[in-house]
């Protein structure tokens, strides 16, 4: 794998190796056949990378949009009424949370937190936070990624 001759073969490059996997993927996710030969090439067992891969939050085993939208359901951004702001990106995007949008550009996950509780109901969408929404600003939101996108 092309990956591992680049970052390094030896089992403390786990990590590292399945970010570069995933971030190879036009699905934005790491595949089971790229898992096994992760764990392979590494000298790892499968079952210790799929539980490096499921842990952590930024990597995934299934397919993800372009545009990762997490969605933090701690309990700050719950009593910020985060249900609704989960409910508006469901309405604008056409899906539910663990589903990728028909033209792959958008999925939303849920994530224990990102961190930014002072500024809740907050979310993350790939390396970007976004805090204190509303419906409006939802809708603001992904009007601006599509825009950037056409």
């Amino acid at each position: 794998m092309e990956i591992i001759d680049n970052v390094g073969n030896t089992p403390d490059k786990l990590l590292e190796v399945l970010i570069a996997v995933q971030e190879s993927s036009e699905e934005n996710y790491i595949s089971e056949e790229q898992l096994v030969s992760v764990s392979k090439g590494l000298g790892v067992t499968l079952s210790k990378a799929y539980g490096v891969a499921t842990f952590y939050s930024m990597l995934s085993l299934k397919q993800r949009g372009k545009y990762v939208i997490q969605l933090c359901n701690s309990a700050p951004c719950y009593v910020n009424k985060a249900f609704e702001i989960i409910r508006a990106f469901e309405e604008n995007l056409g899906i539910k949370v663990g589903e990728v949008t028909d033209d792959g550009l958008f999925s939303l996950e849920f994530v224990s937190c990102i961190g930014a509780c002072h500024m809740a109901p907050a979310v993350k969408i790939n390396d970007e936070v976004f805090g204190n929404l509303d419906r409006f600003k939802v809708k603001s939101i992904l009007e601006e990624i599509i825009r950037r996108e056409r």
